[in-house]
This record gives C-alpha cells, sequence and structure tokens, in this order.
C-alpha cells in the first residue's frame, strides 16, 4: 500500500472524496494516513471475496485518522473511505 501511494497509483472514490470534504481534509492527509499508518483490520467480502483494509494513521496535521482500501484487480490502490477519529 505504501508503495503504490508513493507511486500515486491510486483511485479515490466519490465516497472518499466526499468524507474528505465532509472533514476538510486532503489528499496530502490521504497519502500520509497511509505512509504513518499501519493495517488495524482485514475484512472479506462474502459476495466478491476481494480483502479491504482498515489502516489508521495520522494526518498531515498530525490528527488521527482512518482509511478503509481495498487493492483493485488493475494492482491500483483503492481509497474507499477516510474519517478523522
Amino acid at each position: 500500500m505504501r508503495q503504490l501511494t508513493l507511486e500515486q497509483r491510486y483511485i479515490v472514490t466519490a465516497h472518499a472524496d466526499d468524507e474528505m470534504n465532509a472533514d476538510d481534509l486532503t489528499v496530502y492527509d490521504l497519502e500520509r494516513i497511509v505512509l504513518t499508518g499501519s493495517i488495524v483490520e482485514r475484512q472479506k467480502d462474502e459476495t466478491t471475496f476481494e480483502y479491504k483494509y482498515r489502516v489508521c494513521g495520522q494526518t498531515v496535521d498530525g490528527l488521527a485518522a482512518e482509511i478503509a482500501a481495498k487493492l483493485s484487480v488493475t494492482g491500483k490502490l483503492v481509497f474507499i473511505t477516510i474519517y478523522l477519529l
């Protein structure tokens, strides 16, 4: 996840974008959460069998935040949501 983030090989879903705006966060915060954070949970979707990961880290301002992301079949990281803790 960190490597994909560093290479900017990711997609931000419309939902994640809405949540970033609601919490006054930027894409830099999203990247920082991945780069400073750690996986706190791995969840398996019972329909698609895809894994989704919850990552807890810090924003640029040092606030605790979490993202939910998954790896796409194209090899990109897909940010599903983001929120402050």
